[in-house]
């Protein structure tokens, strides 16, 4: 049984990806920016309250199974001693992006949810601190995106241009005009990456099981 969630972690990307997706297509809506007045931020989460509670738990839940895939990512890695020191990062990368994630969608929820309790000055702060907290997310993906390409060019058993595409969207994340774009790419690197390690596995259980059972 072990064996078999073993076999299945891999897929946590997945469900990373489409917890994601259904997370922006709930409340595709901008928020307001760090600088936006008190009334206009108030004027946001009283419009879109529900939306903005869904999506938060949304991106909460989707960013918690993104350390769950991180840690089957790494586990992955270690089978290549060259890159076992790059999977710990990999991971510390995926924590960090969590932490940035969770902290801004708890407070756009807490916003929207409590709104007419709160004063025009905790409004704007809060609003304020949440889009801030996002300079996490951005420094947890250039350290999942270029330690995992790196790991995947020291020899892990993934293919070699899904490693210079991590690394791409690694350091991509860190480029403002770029970072959004970054993590949408990320999400589908997630996806695929998930995909070849859950297939590699199989096939690898497949033929030891096999090798064992075959007379000496």
């Amino acid at each position: 049984m072990s064996d078999r969630w073993g076999r299945l972690a891999p897929l946590t990307g997945v469900l990373f990806g489409v917890l994601v997706v259904v997370a922006v297509f709930t409340n595709s809506s901008e928020t307001p920016k760090a600088s936006a007045s008190a009334a206009k931020v108030a004027a946001y989460y009283a419009e879109h309250r529900s939306e903005v509670e869904t999506s938060g738990i949304l991106f909460a839940l989707a960013f918690l199974v993104l350390v769950l895939f991180a840690g089957a990512l790494r586990s992955y890695l270690r089978r290549t001693a060259a890159a076992e020191g790059l999977g710990a990062l990999v991971l510390a990368g995926a924590v960090l992006m969590a932490a940035g994630a969770l902290g801004g969608s708890g407070l756009e929820y807490g916003l929207a949810h409590n709104l007419h309790d709160l004063s025009d000055e905790t409004v704007k702060t809060l609003n304020f601190v949440s889009s801030e907290l996002f300079l996490p997310v951005l420094a947890g993906g250039f350290l999942f995106g270029v330690c995992s390409g790196l790991a995947i060019l020291r020899g892990a058993a993934l293919p070699k241009w899904l490693g210079w595409v991590a690394i791409v969207i690694g350091i991509a994340v860190l480029v403002p005009p770029a970072s959004f774009p970054a993590l949408l790419a990320f999400v589908i690197w997630s996806i695929v990456a998930a995909i070849l390690m859950y297939l590699r596995s199989g096939g690898s259980v497949g033929a030891t099981s096999t090798s064992a059972a075959e007379p000496a």
